[in-house]
């Protein structure tokens, strides 16, 4: 498929420079995709649509202050954006640096005095494998010199409270690894959580620590031949196995973001059955595709061209979610991470 088939224009102030005061209160644009039907509300009507034994699926995700900001030796700026360890345990971590150019393998950043990070290997591409002297130092250098990772279209420095707004009410602290926040998880609150745990719906927590691969434009015509970074996920034996009672209960399961859709999508299926996993995944989610496991989504408003706006095509076919969006634009919802949200029936 041209990827110019998932296209469409977004005038730019509707693009959320910050979250709503109250989350639940965001706006709510339910699509039909059997009929096409569309319905405008607020985001706490999802409890008019979640019923009792259905399953609501999120991601527990903690992002941390991954953009550190620093001085080489020779005065000049330079920014490392930490990703993810290379091995679990080790202080040899994946990073993006950036200016890139005259950067020597073995040159050391320092930050403060005995705080320094080594750039040791350079893998092209402004990729770099760098290496903390211990974990107390990577610790210390993220708590003073580290920043919220915003993405690119927030056109404005992080301030102290991102570090707060820019996680989910899910957000475990032992989950942390995250440098993008699973963004459809912000319109949730811990009354909205109560109100639907009493309504009698499950809440299951699975882990994708969201990498900057999430931004990753398609820069290929033929949206066929793009691919994904892989991310960490992992899908323990007890969500499995909640959701297999749910399911075979007859219950439905809703995922909290697109990130919480390719966890679920990419767990292995015996007999029927969801098992356990935890790694690397890599999964391209691209019409055509055959769900599994998910039969409703709650997801923000995507980027034009992105593999994200490609996956919810896939779920709810192309030329709906391109009529949604048209109406979501001509009624101003606020779009992308900040933004409002979408619940696909």
């Amino acid at each position: 498929m041209d990827l110019s088939l998932f296209d469409y224009d977004l005038p730019r102030e509707l693009i959320a420079q910050f979250p709503s005061r109250r989350r639940d209160q965001s706006r709510l644009l339910v699509l039909d995709r059997s009929s096409g039907e569309t319905r405008q509300g607020r985001f706490r009507d999802i409890l008019d649509y979640i019923k009792p034994g259905d399953a609501l699926v999120v991601n527990n995700t903690r992002v941390f202050k991954a953009r550190l900001l620093g001085r080489r030796q020779s005065g000049g700026k330079v920014e490392i954006f930490l990703v993810r360890r290379v091995e679990p345990e080790s202080e040899r971590w994946l990073a993006l640096v950036s200016p890139s150019r005259r950067l020597k393998e073995g040159e050391v950043i320092p930050f403060d005095r005995n705080l320094t990070v080594q750039l040791e290997k350079s893998l092209g591409s402004g990729q770099w494998e760098v290496l903390f002297s211990s974990a107390r130092s990577r610790e210390r250098v993220i708590a003073r010199h580290g920043h919220v990772p915003l993405p690119h279209y927030i056109a404005r420095s992080d301030e102290r409270s991102d570090l707060n707004r820019y996680q989910t009410i899910f957000a475990d602290r032992g989950k942390t690894g995250a440098v993008a926040a699973p963004t459809a998880g912000f319109h949730f609150t811990p009354s909205l959580r109560q109100a639907l745990e009493e309504a009698g719906v499950t809440v299951v927590e699975l882990t994708l620590h969201v990498g900057p691969g999430t931004f990753k434009p398609i820069t290929v015509d033929n949206v066929e031949e793009h691919t994904v970074d892989p991310e960490w996920s992992e899908l323990s034996a007890e969500a499995a196995a909640t959701l297999n009672r749910v399911r075979a209960a007859g219950g439905k399961v809703f995922a909290v973001g697109t990130t919480s859709v390719r966890t679920l999508e990419s767990a292995p299926i015996s007999e029927g059955e969801i098992q356990p996993f935890s790694g690397m995944v890599d999964l391209y989610i691209k019409p055509g595709f055959t769900f599994q496991v998910v039969d409703h989504l709650i997801t923000n408003f995507h980027l034009p061209k992105s593999s994200l706006l490609v996956l919810v095509s896939a779920f709810a076919g192309r030329e709906r979610i391109l009529q949604a969006y048209v109406e979501a634009v001509a009624s101003e919802y606020r779009f992308y991470s900040y933004g409002d949200a979408m619940l696909i029936v």
